[in-house]
């Protein structure tokens, strides 16, 4: 039953797609995160007021493109990205990219919930474990219910994340006398401005290589392609805006304390809780995705697993797994790539995903993801970018040596 409603082994039929207004709250329930506005609050304290916005809506403007082509590939196949990565990486070979996407997600899953309870007990002196383990056992049990969960919670925490983003900035705005005040902040340690793009890119493009996971319910591929746009482009500027506004005002980066100084006890621990519960519940379902592609189980049953297991390992991961998950940030990005190059390359595979022939293990890839993530290590300029670039061009150079008898046999 569960298998059937999240179509974790096929393709989402015509008459499970969903409409644009329901893909958009759930893809602005996954861009409306806590981690977005301290790193707007980051990039408020350390930039001006014309750089920042420069940096935001470039940046994001680079990481609404990306997901943009995987949205539209996503909607096209109605697949979702572990399956897409057969195509690319083979039905073996796959198993990678699913096993790097879905244990970041269970790896931020676990995270979050940290997230969320440390501040909670700091402002209300409830037990930490008590609140980790309740808060993720809630966001456990929503995410049974699969995209409809997912609807239903972004339908609510997304128009009181706005409200409550709003009501932050305009406070902030009036406490320094008004706008022009505070477009005359200067930083006191400014930051590098290809630093700063770099931090906004970086700041979803891991979570933005699941698009196709969400937006593949979609009824046309432009459509995915607006929701997409809109989410990321649109979405996570709201963050950094949010996040920026009240530090600039207050000199703290962390939203959480902006909004206590702002004397928003209450309303912080709400926006707090519904920011990382539609990040959180996102993030279970494309983990239950990845496992899905590897074990062949239900992905609802893989999901809840992932969430017991981020749950009961929240404060190891909280202080331990940040700089693994950073690492692995870099290696998602020329997944990506990949999958994008191989789309646009051999699109006439895709149309009929059940008599494709896949390869068990498609070197090309494998090797494409190692270049990636040895460009945006090594290359100057944005690290993401580079990596997504580095793994697409490359695959497209070794498929094409590797597999060339392998591509003459397909339709051109």
């Amino acid at each position: 039953m569960a298998a059937d409603n999240n179509y974790s082994l096929g393709p989402v039929p015509t008459s499970a797609r969903k409409g644009v207004a329901s893909l958009t709250m759930v893809m602005l329930g996954l861009t409306f995160f806590s981690a977005s506005m301290w790193t707007g609050g980051s990039l408020g304290t350390g930039l001006s007021f014309n750089d920042f916005f420069l940096a935001v809506l470039i940046g994001n403007l680079i990481l609404g493109i990306y997901t943009s082509f995987l949205g539209y590939i996503g909607s096209s196949t109605g697949l979702s990205t572990h399956l897409l990565a057969r195509f690319s990486f083979g039905t073996k070979g796959s198993w990678l990219p699913s096993a790097l996407l879905g244990g970041t997600q269970v790896g931020w899953f676990g995270v979050g919930v940290a997230m969320f309870a440390i501040p909670v007990q700091k402002a209300t002196g409830i037990d930490t474990n008590t609140l980790i383990i309740v808060s993720g056992l809630l966001m456990t049990a929503t995410v049974y219910f699969g995209i409809k969960a997912l609807m239903v919670l972004s339908a609510i925490a997304v128009p009181a994340i706005a409200v409550l983003g709003g009501y932050s900035v305009l406070t902030a705005v009036d406490s320094v006398g008004g706008l022009e005040q505070l477009q005359l902040i200067q930083p006191e340690t400014p930051m590098d401005f290809s630093v700063a793009l770099a931090m906004v890119v970086g700041s979803f493009v891991s979570a933005g290589t699941l698009t196709a996971d969400f937006v593949r319910f979609g009824k046309k591929p432009a459509s995915a392609v607006l929701v997409t746009m809109v989410a990321f482009f649109i979405g996570n500027s709201l963050m950094f805006i949010f996040g920026a506004a009240g530090a600039a005002a207050t000199g703290q980066a962390d939203i959480s304390d902006v909004m206590i100084a702002q004397g928003l006890l209450l309303p912080a621990i709400i926006v707090l809780g519904l920011n990382i519960w539609t990040t959180n519940e996102n993030a279970l379902y494309a983990s239950g995705l990845g496992f899905s592609n590897i074990t062949g189980r239900s992905s609802t049953m893989m999901s809840i697993i992932n969430g017991i297991v981020g749950t009961i390992f929240a404060l190891w991961l909280y202080n331990n797994f940040v700089g693994w998950l950073t690492f692995l940030s870099l290696a998602i990005p020329p997944i990506g790539g990949v999958i994008i190059a191989d789309f646009f390359a051999n699109r006439k595979r895709y149309k009929d995903f059940a008599k494709v022939q896949f390869q068990t293990v498609n070197w090309a890839g494998i090797m494409a993801v190692a270049i990636g993530v040895g460009a945006g290590h090594f290359l100057p300029g944005i690290v993401p970018l580079n990596a997504v670039l580095g793994g697409a061009i490359s695959y497209l150079i070794l498929n094409r040596i590797i597999n060339n008898k392998v591509l003459a046999t397909q339709p051109a």
